[in-house]
């Protein structure tokens, strides 16, 4: 602790006492934002590069400056940089910040449902450090910020760096995504706009709006420049979410069983014949046989189930932005800021459920009957009698409120010295409500093929219209759950620096930040068994039947009933009362109920760091050299509170670390540039993920046991050795070729070990669970290269002059060792796995025209196919989960009516893709005999008006 208050102490009195002569900052320039890009993120702090400054600048604007602004910032970078600036974000059809970044090279979209984009990955790795401003900012008691939550329309510039350097926050090895907002010394004096757009939701048949607006003014007073801003954004959408999906595997015994079974019966995990969640699944070859009651007995694979969920949903963001910067004389400046965002969401998921795994019949089906795909023993297709179903009508009612406060001084001293202090402080908070009531049935039968085509399977039975008859259905289960998390922090960046313009050190900085942060989460949860009505017999409001399901692209059935979510919450307490007075005596009403804190968490950092940067001459052109160290000390203390017996568990856990960084950059010719760059980074285990007490599911599938997770308290933080070497030729004004070759050797890599485990007195229906537990017990490399063109000729006829290409293709190869574990958690082995998420192939390409007012942009970006998860190890297919290629196709027009007033059509996911997923892992498995889910995106359109004055 002596050691660490000496380094934080000296870096410190470095960043107030830094060299002097005077050196007069140009008044009204924005800290941290000038117009030619940064040079390092890790404060928001820039400065210029002399060797990139040019004379006879060419002013472009519209279309073309928003990408030529971002290419600048690539060129101005120390590090390995890749940004949006605002036309950019601005003017493609974007809703948010992630779908504006999913054109950056090295981007990869993880999640398109819902109507939007909602995940991102950087070079395949999904944790990248989320600052606003230079701040690092959170979502409640995770770890990042939820980026969708971002309005696109309040965003100045995104920078993405791939890059490390000392001075920039130390956590998030898949790089940092620095969101910067408007400030009033962005403009020269008064500003307004306003953006407003209708967006039509083809799936949803919905039309939502998204409107934005600024103000912004700055006056000269007697006491210096002062800059007011106030900006606002509004979203909503209302979406619809539809897939189809065959379900797990499990083995069957044939036409001709053992002693004592019937034919097609299925044969579950405790006969001893199979084991659940092997990472190859059981063999699939003709005639494959297990041991079954002390014989060989072949056997056959078919799904558990099919089962469509339905999700209507409605998400709305409403957001401000404000600052206020004074500027008392032409050596400091200061700036307040406020930003508050809200998401609020509701969905109702119409589930329909049912099971395809039995082996009876009755009455008009006394016999199952199957196909089987060619020389395999896996059922492609199959009549099932008398077969349990439920559907369930699922209610979740969402809240996210976020506010981040801030005060920042910027000093110049002296001709090349600055100091630099920045004050935040950010609370959040998400609550979350979910209801769920279920119906159960007995069919006559049903009729499957799991694969028709592409993937998608089709089912039907003997009569759909039974469907939405509400005698036919039994009112069954009921789940009442709810969760809080909380999180807050205080956060104090102290950053000085000197600079020289001749002579080898060309550079000095260093600085502190110190970090107070609190996470809390809690939940309460009460499940009722079946009621034992029929449904018909309940209040009519509680009947909601969907329409138009899966628009007609797959043979299942399109309308069924479900119970009415929206009914169930506005009648919450008697719904809880019917239970209570029938089957659950103990549950309680509203004025009963409590959250339980399952973990309060408080964590404090401190860091510090120095660094320096250096220039010489080779061979008469300028090498850049910047080297750096950065110390980091985590203290976390931890209250875990079991929710099922209340036990509390006290526990602590503490990092420190030296994260030394270096970058060389050699300007081969006033075009041509290359960099190298070293740097160590880490990521630290969600708080959720160091909760020791599990969080637990019943068996809802009849296959034995539930399912469950806990955290693990013991985690340490993933550690990363990063190379990067990239090249960039800008070949003409506005155009550029770059390349780059990156590695990442990443040392306790977080898998998940499951172990079965008997758990009593939970209140569900088993006591067998098997609880999935994070471990630090994988280490893997990440390699890759990306290769980017940006290219707006200047040779092309007249009829062609304003064409533009923008575009990137990323490579990446992973590889990690993944532990092999027995039923009680012990490992046994290992293999190797990709990452998760982590495409081989991805590629976009933009390619733009403006003229005479008119704009345009085609846009595509296409990813391979990728694994996305291994399912929860209770069944008989490959462990792995694959996502197949996935694409979009999106195009936007602009037109100038006049230099203030713009209109705008925009049209996202024009081919109407899907998303779908398969089982597989290394050669088991695969998109056609092993298909999973298929879901339908969103297309939509919108048309939109822009203003702007300044």
């Amino acid at each position: 602790m002596v050691v660490r208050a000496g380094m934080l102490v000296s870096a410190s009195a470095i960043a107030l006492f830094l060299g002097m002569p005077a050196y007069a900052q140009v008044t009204g320039a924005t800290p941290g934002v000038p117009a030619d890009g940064p040079e390092q993120a890790g404060d928001g702090t820039v400065s210029r590069d002399p060797a990139t400054d040019e004379g006879d600048e060419i002013i472009v604007t519209g279309v073309r400056a928003s990408i030529v602004g971002a290419l600048n910032v690539k060129r101005n970078a120390t590090q390995v940089v890749d940004s949006i600036v605002a036309e950019d974000v601005g003017k493609l059809p974007d809703n948010n910040a992630i779908e504006a970044l999913q054109r950056v090279s090295g981007i990869q979209v993880t999640n398109r449902a819902g109507g939007e984009a909602a995940a991102i990955s950087i070079r395949g790795l999904p944790d990248a450090l989320t600052t606003m401003n230079g701040r690092n900012i959170f979502t409640a008691s995770g770890q990042n910020f939820s980026l969708a939550d971002i309005p696109a329309n309040l965003v100045k510039r995104i920078d993405v760096y791939k890059t490390r350097a000392a001075d920039q926050i130390e956590t998030g090895i898949a790089g940092q995504i620095d969101v910067f907002t408007r400030r009033p010394f962005d403009f020269n004096g008064f500003a307004l706009s306003g953006v407003a757009r209708g967006i039509y939701n083809e799936q949803a048949d919905s039309f939502n709006p998204n409107v934005s607006g600024l103000i912004s003014n700055r006056w000269e007073t007697g006491i210096g420049d002062i800059g007011v801003l106030v900006s606002g954004s509004y979203a909503r959408t209302k979406y619809r979410d539809m897939s189809v999906t065959a379900g797990a595997m499990v083995p069957f015994v044939t036409e001709n069983p053992p002693p004592g079974f019937v034919p097609l019966q299925r044969v579950f995990p405790e006969s001893g014949a199979w084991q659940p969640g092997t990472e190859r699944g059981l063999p699939t070859a003709a005639g494959s046989t297990f041991l079954l009651g002390g014989q060989q007995v072949p056997y056959y694979l078919s799904r558990d189930a099919v089962f469509s969920p339905d999700v209507a949903g409605t998400r709305e963001r409403p957001a401000v932005n404000a600052a206020v910067q004074w500027s008392p004389n032409s050596s400091s400046t200061y700036t307040a800021e406020f930003f508050w965002n809200q998401f609020r969401a509701t969905t109702q998921n119409s589930l329909f459920f049912s099971f395809v795994d039995w082996w009876g019949g009755l009455g008009a089906n006394p016999k199952s009957t199957i196909e089987l795909y060619p020389d395999t023993n896996i059922i492609k297709a199959r009549s099932v009698g008398d077969v349990f179903g439920f559907n369930s009508g699922d209610y979740t009612r969402s809240k996210t409120d976020s506010f981040v406060y801030a005060l920042n001084a910027d000093w110049k001293v002296g001709d090349n010295g600055r100091i630099t202090a920045d004050l935040s402080y950010q609370n959040s908070q998400f609550d979350t409500q979910f209801l769920a009531m279920r119906l159960n049935r007995v069919a006559s039968r049903i009729d499957v093929d799991f694969n028709t085509r592409g993937g998608i399977p089709a089912y039907n039975f003997d009569n759909n219209d039974l469907l939405v008859d509400p005698t036919r259905w039994d009112v069954g289960e009921f789940y009442d759950n709810a969760n809080r998390s909380k999180g807050d922090a205080k956060t104090l960046h102290l950053d000085g620096e000197n600079k020289w313009d001749e002579g080898f050190l060309r550079r000095v900085k260093a600085g502190i930040r110190i970090d107070d942060r609190n996470a809390v989460d809690s939940v309460r949860s009460q499940d009722a068994r079946v009621l034992g009505r029929k449904f018909s017999e309940l209040d009519p409001g509680l009947q909601l039947v969907n329409k138009d399901f899966f628009d007609g692209r797959a043979s299942v059935p399109t309308s069924w009933l479900v119970p009415n979510g929206s009914y169930i919450y506005e009648n919450a307490d008697a719904i809880r009362q019917l239970y209570k007075s029938t089957v659950a005596p103990n549950f309680l009403l509203s004025d009963q109920l409590r959250l339980t804190d399952v973990f309060d968490i408080n964590e404090i950092t401190m860091s510090a760091y120095a660094m320096a940067d250096g220039q010489f001459d080779l061979f008469g052109r300028p090498f850049h050299v910047q080297a750096g160290l950065r110390y980091t000390d985590v203290d976390t203390n931890f209250v875990f509170t079991d929710r099922y017996n209340g036990t509390v568990t006290r526990a602590s856990n503490g990092t420190a670390r030296f994260l030394p960084s270096a970058t060389l950059r050699y300007d081969v010719a006033d075009d041509f540039r290359i960099r190298f760059n070293y740097g160590e980074t880490l990521r630290r285990p969600a708080f959720g993920d160091l909760n020791p007490n599990p969080n637990l599911v019943g068996d809802l599938t009849n296959i034995g046991r539930g399912s469950g997770s806990s955290g693990n308290p013991n985690l340490r933080p993933t550690i990363a050795k990063n190379y990067d070497l990239s090249a960039e030729w800008f070949f003409e004004r506005g155009s550029a070729i770059y390349g780059t070759l990156f590695r990442r050797e990443i040392d306790g890599l977080v898998v998940p070990l499951t172990s079965v485990l008997t758990i009593p007195n939970t209140g569900l229906n088993t006591n067998v669970f098997a609880v999935t537990r994070p471990e630090n017990a994988s280490n893997g490399v990440l390699k890759g290269i990306e290769l980017g063109l940006t290219y707006f000729p200047t040779y092309l006829p007249a009829i062609l002059d304003g064409f533009g290409f923008q575009g990137s293709l990323t490579l990446l190869d992973s590889n990690q060792n993944i532990p092999l574990t027995d039923s009680a958690g012990n490992v046994t082995g290992e293999t190797q796995s990709a990452f998760f998420g982590v495409s081989d192939l991805s590629y976009n390409a933009t390619l733009a025209y403006e003229k005479g007012g008119l704009g345009a942009r085609l846009s595509y970006v296409w990813r391979k196919a990728f694994l996305a998860n291994n399912e929860a190890r209770l069944f008989a297919n490959p462990i792995g989960v694959w996502r197949r290629p996935e694409s979009s196709l999106d195009f936007q027009l602009t037109y100038a009516v006049t230099d203030r007033l713009g209109l705008t059509l925009d049209a996202v996911n024009l081919t109407s893709q899907t998303q779908q997923n398969y089982y597989r892992f290394e050669d088991a498995g695969n998109a056609d005999q092993f298909n999973l889910g298929t879901t339908l995106l969103s297309r939509t359109f919108a048309v939109g008006l822009r203003y702007s004055f300044d």
